[in-house]
C-alpha cells in the first residue's frame, strides 16, 4: 500500500495536546505494516527550521525523528515535500530521517496513475483574484509575499544565522497565531469553482491529463472528480479530522478517517 499524509502540525503552540505527537507516530507504525511508500506532503511540523548552529529543541521531536528513521530502515519509501511551515530545511532532516525531500510541486507515477503531488499553498490558476473583492485581493498578495520571502535563498540563508533560541520564537510565535486564526474560524470547502487548488487542477487540465492531484494545506478532506476524469484530492489533516489517503498496487485510491475505522 501507498500513503498520503499531510498538515499534522506538530509541535504547535496553539494546540496544547501532548500525546498529538505519539498519536501521529502510532498512525505512522500501523501504517508502516503494509507500506511500501509514504508521502508527507508539508505541514508536518508546525515549524522547522535549521540553523548554522546546534538547535537542541529539535529533541522535541525525537519520537517523530525516530520512528520516519525507523521506516526508512526497513526499506520503506517515505517522501517528504516541504509546506508553508517547514520550508526551511537544508539537509538535516533528510540525514536524520533517510527522507527524500522534495521542494517543488512534482509529477510522479505512482501505483501506475500519473500522480501530481504538492503541500498546495502557493498554487493558483491564472486569473485567480480577479474573482475576489479588493479586500480579500490584499490578503491574498500579502500571503504570496510572505510566501516569496520565506522561499528566497538569501532571506533564508541569514535567518540560518540568527541563533536558534530567537529564530525558534519568531517562528512558533508566527506558527502559533495563524493557527489560532485557522481554528477560531476555519475556512470550508470553498465550491468547485472557488476553490484554488481545484480551479489549479482544472486549469493543468487544459495541458495534459493527469490521473490525481494530491494536496494538503487546506485542512479541508476533499475527494472530486473533475470532468476530464482526475481526481483533486486534499487530504485534510492529521490534528483535527485525522484523514489520509491510501492508494493499493492497481492505483485505486480512497479518502480514509482513523476515528472512522475505530468506531
Amino acid at each position: 500500500m501507498i500513503y498520503f499524509l499531510s498538515d499534522a502540525h506538530i509541535g504547535s503552540r496553539a494546540m496544547d495536546d501532548p500525546l498529538h505527537q505519539l498519536q501521529f507516530v502510532q498512525l505512522l507504525e500501523e501504517l508502516a505494516q503494509d507500506a511500501s511508500a509514504i508521502y508527507l506532503l508539508g505541514d508536518i511540523f508546525d515549524f522547522w527550521s535549521e540553523y548554522f548552529w546546534r538547535d537542541e529543541s529539535k529533541d522535541e521531536y525525537r519520537p517523530l525523528l525516530d520512528c520516519l528513521k525507523g521506516l526508512t530502515d526497513k526499506g520503506i519509501d517515505v517522501h517528504f515535500f516541504i509546506g508553508n511551515h517547514d520550508i526551511w530545511t537544508y539537509g538535516e532532516l533528510a540525514r536524520r530521517t533517510g527522507m527524500k525531500v522534495h521542494r517543488e510541486a512534482e509529477l510522479l507515477t505512482i501505483g501506475g496513475k500519473r500522480c501530481m503531488l504538492a503541500h498546495g499553498d502557493g498554487l493558483v490558476p491564472s486569473g485567480y483574484l480577479k474573482q475576489f473583492p479588493k479586500e480579500i485581493q490584499r490578503k491574498i498578495r500579502s500571503f504570496m509575499r510572505l510566501r516569496r520571502l520565506f522561499h528566497n535563498p538569501v532571506a533564508q540563508f541569514f535567518f540560518r544565522l540568527v541563533p536558534p533560541s530567537w529564530g525558534n520564537k519568531i517562528g512558533y510565535d508566527w506558527a502559533k497565531s495563524s493557527r489560532l486564526k485557522e481554528l477560531a474560524n476555519p475556512c470550508g470547502y470553498k465550491g468547485e469553482n472557488r476553490e484554488e487548488l481545484v480551479l489549479f487542477a482544472k486549469e493543468m487540465e487544459q495541458a495534459q491529463h493527469i490521473d490525481y492531484y494530491i494536496f494538503g494545506h487546506r485542512h479541508i478532506e476533499l475527494d472530486l472528480e473533475l470532468a476530464s476524469g482526475a481526481r483533486v484530492i486534499i487530504l485534510g489533516d492529521c490534528f483535527r479530522q485525522w484523514t489520509y489517503a491510501r492508494m493499493n498496487e492497481q492505483g485505486k485510491l480512497e479518502l480514509l478517517c482513523i476515528q472512522e475505522q475505530n468506531n
